[in-house]
Parts: structure tokens; C-alpha cells; sequence
């Protein structure tokens, strides 16, 4: 399925503004991160019904304006996804005739996978694959094609539904996870802009067309920033807060590190910042490692991944509050032995009394 924003079919509303969507900061924030650097590798939320998932995700692609919307129905075959080639006729015209698929369609817009935790895996990697590379290579009997595909990558999961495998999540950049608006205030804020967007969809749209205007302008202008190689350089200091970061998150290899990298300096492009700082790295680290972290890891801390300070001067064992040479300073914490109880025990018959003598 696929629509444009800007070219919406008679008689259906455009889409919901992305400028006006409330109560769900950390969701607009990795959206806009994933379209300013597709190469972080898109967006993963989690999280109930109603949280404004779709709407977002729409939203955004409007804001890239123009960029087509592709949806990936549950059911979408591999060839519908990636596009087909027509051997036949590529051996009778010597020409290869490639019919494109979603991926083809997608291309400059956001593609949107709603369960993608229910799609097969095979086609889960397609997608990751794409995303990442930004580009799709279609291969039939020897007859190879490719096409750019660079787009922003939106799943949407109910984890109750079925997991991902690790191996996946780890290729997915960014997580988010949706919670319900507790806020009552807040709660009637969003309900009533969503009942005046569907009472006049044209009119809630001219009243947040400034607001949309200058994120659109925003989002450009960091989208040009971040193809300048020379740009938003990082320091050693960066580079420890990720590794430090990575670290207490105990994850496995170094794609966490690259992306986290990437979404930092992603933000600071959007903030308009002369150079990446550790500062921006705490920012997007939870939504980075969220689906990373390791079960036993603490909570994101870069101090857990230090080891403990030495002694302060470097021969005596830390105070335990027992001096050398004192009973138990070896043995600090353990218990004295207890008395045990013993039992009397039948004694025992020997067995040379028991077997037959020889004849």
C-alpha cells in the first residue's frame, strides 16, 4: 500500500499534522532522528493501541514532503517487498526488465511495518538490509539488479504478540516505548485537537502550518548539515560516553557504539550545535540501547561499567573495619562453626563373616 501526503485520494483527509502531535516526546524525537541519518536504521516503538503510532509515522513522512508513505502488509510476499525480475524477457530482449516493489516506492519516504514482529524472518531481514545500505539488490538465476532505497524505516510491536530475535532487534537503531498519557489535562488536550482535525482536517492544518513550515525547514536544513563529512566533528570525550554507555548496557559487538554515534551527531544537527557533545549522547543513549541491553545489565549507568577505584594508596585492602592480625581479618564476614549433633550409628556387621568358606 502505498500514498502520498501531499497527492491524498479524494475525499480522505490529509494527514494529521506532525507539528501537532502532544504527549509523546520521545516518539517524535526518534522519528525525526531516523529521517534526519536513515542510516541509524529506523525506528522500533512498542506500546498499546491508540498511542498515536501510525499517526506519527504518517505525520512524518508528510513532513519530508514530497515522500511517499508505503505500508507492508503482514501477509506481503517477498517478491512484492523487494520487486521481481522477468527472466523471460530479459532472455528474449537480452535486457533485464525489473518490476519494483515496495522498496522501489519507498525510496525518499517512510515505510511503515505495523507487527513487524509477526513477519517472517526472511522478510524482516530484506527490510533491515535495505534500510541500512539503502539499497535493494534483487537476484534471479544469475541476473542481478539493484536500485537506491533509502528510507525511513517504522516498525510497530506488541511484544505480548511475539518477540523478535536478538540477532534483528540489534539491527533495528532506535526503540521506543509508548506508554498510556496518565495526565488527565494532557488527555483532553490531545482529544480535543484530534476532534477538531476530523471536524475540519484543512483548518486544524492552517492553524499549525507555521509550526509545520519551520519543522519541515529544520529537518532539511539538518538533513543537509549531516552530509557535510567536515561537519559536527566529535571528540574522545564522545567516544568515551558511548563506549562507557555500551559497556554497562552489556551488549554484543559494536553496532550499538556505531549507531549511538550516528544518533548523537544526528541531534546535533537538529539542534543546530557546532560539534557532537557527551551531552548528546545522554540523550539518545536509552533509546539506543533500550532493545540492546543485556538482561542482567543494571540500569543505564556509565559509571557500572567501570571497575571499582583502586586504594588510595595502592597496598592496603580497603578498610572493612577489622585490622590486620585480628581474628577474622582473613575470613572477614564469615560464622563461627556450630556445635552438630551426633547420632549413634548400628554397628556394622563385617563382611568376612558373612561369606561361604571354601571347600
Amino acid at each position: 500500500m502505498i500514498s502520498s501526503p501531499n497527492d491524498a485520494p479524494a475525499g480522505l483527509p490529509p494527514p494529521f499534522p506532525f507539528a501537532a502531535i502532544a504527549g509523546q516526546p520521545q516518539l517524535t524525537q526518534a522519528l525525526l532522528l531516523a529521517a534526519i541519518d536513515p542510516a541509524i536504521g529506523g525506528v522500533l516503538i512498542e506500546g498499546p493501541r491508540g498511542t498515536a503510532k501510525s499517526t506519527a509515522a504518517r505525520a512524518l513522512a508528510q513532513l519530508l514532503a514530497p515522500a511517499p508513505f508505503v505500508t507492508v502488509p503482514l501477509g506481503a510476499a517477498l517478491e512484492s517487498v523487494t520487486g521481481t525480475l522477468d527472466l523471460q524477457q530479459a532472455l528474449a530482449g537480452h535486457a533485464v526488465r525489473f518490476a519494483p516493489g515496495l522498496l522501489a516506492r519507498a525510496h525518499g519516504g517512510v515505510l511503515y511495518v505495523d507487527e513487524i514482529n509477526l513477519l517472517p524472518d526472511a522478510l524482516v531481514d530484506v527490510l533491515l538490509d535495505a534500510a541500512a545500505s539503502g539499497l535493494n539488490v534483487v537476484e534471479r538465476d544469475g541476473i542481478s539488479h539493484q536500485h537506491a532505497a533509502r528510507f525511513v524505516l517504522v516498525g510497530t510491536m506488541n511484544p505480548e504478540e511475539g518477540e523478535l530475535r536478538p540477532q534483528l532487534l540489534d539491527r533495528l537503531g532506535l526503540a521506543v516505548r509508548l506508554d498510556n498519557v496518565l495526565n488527565a489535562a494532557q488527555r483532553q488536550a490531545i482529544v480535543r485537537a484530534r476532534l477538531a482535525f476530523d471536524a475540519d482536517p484543512q483548518a486544524f492544518a492552517a492553524r499549525h502550518a507555521a509550526a509545520q513550515q519551520q519543522l519541515a525547514a529544520q529537518l532539511a536544513a539538518a538533513r543537509a548539515r549531516l552530509q557535510d563529512a567536515a561537519a559536527l566533528p566529535w571528540s574522545d570525550a564522545v567516544h568515551d560516553a558511548v563506549s562507557q554507555h555500551c559497556l554497562a548496557a552489556r551488549v554484543d559487538g559494536l553496532r550499538a557504539d556505531l549507531v549511538l554515534l550516528r544518533a548523537a551527531r544526528a541531534l546535533a544537527a537538529w539542534e543546530g550545535a557546532a560539534a557532537v557533545t557527551p551531552g548528546h549522547v545522554e540523550q539518545i543513549a536509552d533509546m539506543v540501547l533500550r532493545h540492546r541491553r543485556h538482561p542482567d545489565a543494571p540500569p543505564s549507568s556509565p559509571a557500572a561499567a567501570q571497575p571499582p577505584p583502586p586504594p588510595a594508596n595502592g597496598d592496603q585492602a580497603q578498610d572493612t573495619g577489622v585490622a590486620p592480625g585480628d581474628p577474622g581479618a582473613d575470613d572477614w564476614g564469615a560464622l563461627s562453626p556450630e556445635p552438630v549433633p551426633m547420632a549413634s550409628a548400628k554397628p556394622l556387621v563385617p563382611l568376612r563373616g558373612l561369606l561361604p568358606k571354601k571347600a
